[in-house]
């Protein structure tokens, strides 16, 4: 999670573009304005009405050093290849590009303005954590960004944003929720950083909640090689602490937020733990999947017993099976594609808005300015259980919208689910879904 802001009481966030581009850019779209500004291809041009196939572009980053998420576009790739043979939207191809944004801002950057230069009618399913970068061109063309996968705030500030799920201020939200209740002792292990200074918050809104007291907080570089000192300060700190009059002991909980340096710190923390008293560990999704708890040992692994918090419902589900319908038929071999992956989930999701989007337009063009029109009309989006039933209303600032005051306008979906590792697989703690609406509302924020 790079470069996001502390969260502030006000409309728009502090530490992010100046509130002068985001009004430019409502100003532009506002006006109808379609400025053109000057990675793979499946079977295509934007728009516009008769046969011509419709365009979109799916970016995520792979083969860096970082964080790497290969699996959306290439099952945007896998999409595409299954809604053709099937006729198409609304009997129309649809063409996906492709691209790397290689984790940095440069990359970013030429993914969006290809996007411009090839008019896709919308970014869909894509993961970036450069907003800075990216979303400039696409608000000076005025394309959509459909179903990002939440990883910065400008996706839930900006007016060409449309996600899907609450990103990472509502899974930590509602990780300390749930471990207001089960755990002593709270210490949270987060990057020394502009971005890992927000953890805390959000993290502590869950846990105040809950009437527990803030975690502790222990921060680590967010590119070391091993975290032997953060592991034993962090196991020092959460010890079992004893509750009021009659409750027991209760385990403490570490709850590691390294993003992919996660794993870094559960082999250190591994080593480590066996000299002090027992304790749980707890994370959000994004931090560790289910590839991430098989390759390191499944049931004797580190994350046996951890809390994780999620978006969505566990890939087991019977409502992810329509999604690996597509995968079994068009990327059965494909090993980049997994369906217990947040970032292939949240494409599948992506596009099934994007698909709805296209088929409300009936036979009309379809260009960036009727998919984003018809968004912003209040288009009801249903996803077969796997969010709410998703709608992104014109007035993001008003008064119904209790996200938007604390810098959240775009948020309409504050849901997460609780996910446990038992026996090496990840399984639901608990059935549906927990809103953190209140809890982000009530946060302790400045």
């Amino acid at each position: 999670m790079t470069g996001r802001r502390r969260i502030r009481s006000t409309f728009l966030p502090r530490h992010h573009r100046p509130v002068r581009a985001l009004a430019l850019a409502a100003g532009a779209l506002a006006a109808g304005a379609s400025l053109v500004t000057g990675c793979g291809v499946v079977p295509g041009t934007t728009g516009g009405s008769g046969d011509d196939p419709i365009k979109v572009m799916t970016w995520a980053p792979s083969d860096t050093e970082a964080t790497n998420k290969p699996g959306m576009p290439a099952f945007a790739e896998a999409y595409a290849r299954w809604i053709n043979s099937r006729g198409g939207l609304n009997g129309r191809r649809l063409t996906v590009l492709t691209c790397n944004d290689r984790n940095n801002g440069v990359g970013a950057a030429k993914c969006a303005r290809r996007a411009v230069k090839e008019h896709v009618v919308a970014v869909v399913g894509s993961y970036s954590q450069y907003a800075d970068s990216f979303f400039p061109p696409l608000e000076g063309a005025g394309i959509p960004y459909i179903g990002g996968y939440g990883v910065t705030n400008a996706e839930f500030t900006s007016p060409l944003s449309y996600p899907i799920n609450g990103g990472q201020p509502t899974l930590l939200a509602g990780l300390g929720k749930e471990l207001a209740r089960d755990c002593g002792n709270v210490t949270l292990v987060r990057p020394d950083t502009i971005a890992g200074d927000e953890l805390p918050v959000l993290l502590d809104s869950g846990l105040t909640t809950g009437g527990h007291r803030a975690a502790a907080d222990v921060r680590a570089a967010d590119d070391a090689s091993e975290y032997s000192a953060q592991s034993a300060k962090a196991l020092a700190g959460s010890g079992s602490a004893t509750g009021s009059g009659a409750v027991k002991a209760r385990e403490g909980c570490v709850v590691p937020a390294l993003g992919d340096r996660t794993s870094t710190f559960m082999d250190s923390f591994r080593r480590a733990r066996a000299e002090y008293p027992r304790v749980r560990t707890a994370m959000a999704m994004g931090s560790v999947d289910q590839t991430e708890i098989d390759a390191s040992g499944g049931a004797s692994g580190p994350y046996e017993g951890s809390y994780i918090t999620g978006w969505y419902p566990v890939a087991s589900d019977a409502r992810w099976d329509a999604m690996k319908k597509v995968i079994k038929e068009e990327a059965f071999d494909d090993n980049r594609i997994d369906s217990a992956d947040a970032g292939v989930q949240t494409t599948w999701i992506a596009y099934t808005v994007f698909r709805k989007a296209v088929e409300s337009l009936g036979g009309g063009e379809v260009t960036a300015d009727s998919v984003r029109g018809t968004l912003n009309d209040g288009l009801s989006v249903p996803t077969g259980g796997l969010t709410p039933t998703l709608r992104w209303p014109r007035d993001t600032w008003n008064a119904t919208n209790h996200l938007a005051s604390i810098g959240f306008p775009r948020m309409v979906n504050a849901n997460v689910t609780l996910q446990v590792v038992r026996q090496g697989r990840l399984v639901a703690a608990h059935e549906g879904f927990t809103d953190v609406t209140q809890t982000l509302r009530h946060a302790d924020i400045d």
